[in-house]
């Protein structure tokens, strides 16, 4: 008997998914377990198995439409069965709305009014009414104007010539517009339209606060240079901020928190979601248990998460469970700047570029670098003199980078 195969809930917070690709077509038999299509999810997109064998009868959503969770996704049953009663009879989501592939959609230059003439009581003075309008806006009276259009109809660049040359005259520049209006549209992407919901509930709902440190990095370079030079696997700036931060969370568990609206959970663990751009928008991978993994691990599985989010693999099992949240923009020569908390976490670190500047050491101004970090913070969760002290705690990691090897 056909059975209805509906759109799969494949993330925690999915409520539409798109059909990337289709792996079979109506009239091939399927099996339990191969793959029937690909779902381009908020997250990722993602590889979706039939559960069970058959013949695919009907396809509910094309390639590259846009549909509700538990929408008609497809039929599978016997050959030859209609399907058309089963799909009359269903009450389920409503259907897809295709995704409209975006292409340049260039407007053209301005036009006149259509020409409806405007004929005076004197019977022969005529204007289109763009031009009318022009010249009552800049007090030109049309009767000095001379019509270029159909019968001697003023149009618009009668005006506009009229008003060059009366600026002439006085020698004030008159600048006409000549260029094209362009734009194109694209539709938003699952991981947008989340990214847009998610950050919008957690901007306005969570109060927001923010603190800033600088930090003297002269002692992390130092670890960083001689640790790469003498080791295989090569670790960055931004490991050594997760290996900090991950331990300073384990001394301050009321920052590694979440605000659950009528209690508050404090995380014994530590899991760093770390923040990666990727083209449609930003990805949340988490390092587990951060504190216990030395820096060369967790710069391993950095990558590795970066590298799966770039081609869209990540699963749900990399994505969920962070406890606290890291977004570094130093790469990209950012000095400063202050993150949305990524909920359920009540803090998000920011962290900017490590800049040379002079500094006073002992008394004296040598060259030092430096980097600053913003740590933003739900008041609900945390106050301000928790979350200076664990920026305290994560200054003295970074200053004194062989406190993180113990």
């Amino acid at each position: 008997m056909a059975e209805i195969v509906r759109m799969p809930k494949l993330s925690d917070t999915m409520t539409e998914g798109t059909v990337a690709a289709w792996h079979k077509k109506v009239g091939d038999k399927v099996k339990s377990g191969e793959v029937l299509a690909e779902i381009e999810t908020d997250k990722a997109t993602m590889e979706f198995e039939s559960f069970q064998d058959g013949v695919l009868l009907h396809i509910g959503i094309e390639k590259g439409a846009t549909a509700a969770v538990d929408s008609v996704l497809a039929i599978l049953g016997k050959e030859g069965e209609d399907v058309a009663a089963l799909l009359a009879g269903d009450t389920g989501a409503p259907a897809p709305a295709a995704k409209e592939a975006s292409s340049p959609a260039p407007q053209p230059a301005p036009v006149p009014v259509a020409a409806t003439a405007i004929e005076h009581s004197n019977g022969r003075l005529k204007a289109s009414p763009l031009a009318k309008k022009i010249a009552q806006e800049k007090g030109i009276d049309l009767s000095s104007v001379e019509g270029s259009g159909e019968g001697g109809r003023i149009v618009r660049r009668d005006v506009e010539g009229a008003q060059a040359s009366a600026s002439s005259s006085s020698q004030a520049p008159v600048f006409v517009a000549s260029g094209t209006e362009q734009y194109t549209e694209e539709t938003v992407s699952q991981m947008r339209k989340t990214i847009a919901r998610r950050l919008a509930e957690s901007k306005f709902t969570a109060p927001h606060f923010y603190l800033t440190m600088e930090i003297d990095m002269d002692a992390a370079m130092h670890a960083r240079q001689s640790i790469n030079q003498q080791s295989d696997s090569k670790i960055s700036f931004n490991d050594m901020v997760v290996k900090a931060t991950a331990m300073a969370l384990r001394k301050h568990p009321k920052v590694n928190s979440a605000w659950l609206g009528d209690k508050i959970r404090y995380n014994q663990h530590v899991h760093i979601g770390v923040a990666v751009a990727v083209e449609e928008g930003l990805l949340v991978p988490v390092v587990r248990f951060a504190n216990e993994k030395g820096l060369a691990q967790i710069g391993a599985e950095v990558k590795s998460f970066a590298e799966k989010a770039k081609q869209k693999k990540l699963q749900p099992s990399d994505w969920e469970g962070n406890t606290f949240t890291i977004s570094n923009l130093g790469m990209f020569g950012i000095e400063e700047f202050t993150a949305i908390i990524n909920p359920p976490d009540a803090c998000i670190l920011a962290v900017g570029a490590i800049r040379s500047v002079p500094v006073v050491k002992n008394g004296a101004v040598v060259p030092g670098n430096v980097m600053k970090v913003t740590l933003s913070c739900d008041h609900r969760v945390v106050d301000g003199a928790l979350g200076a002290a664990f920026l305290q705690t994560l200054k003295s990691y970074l200053e004194n980078p062989v406190m993180m090897l113990v």
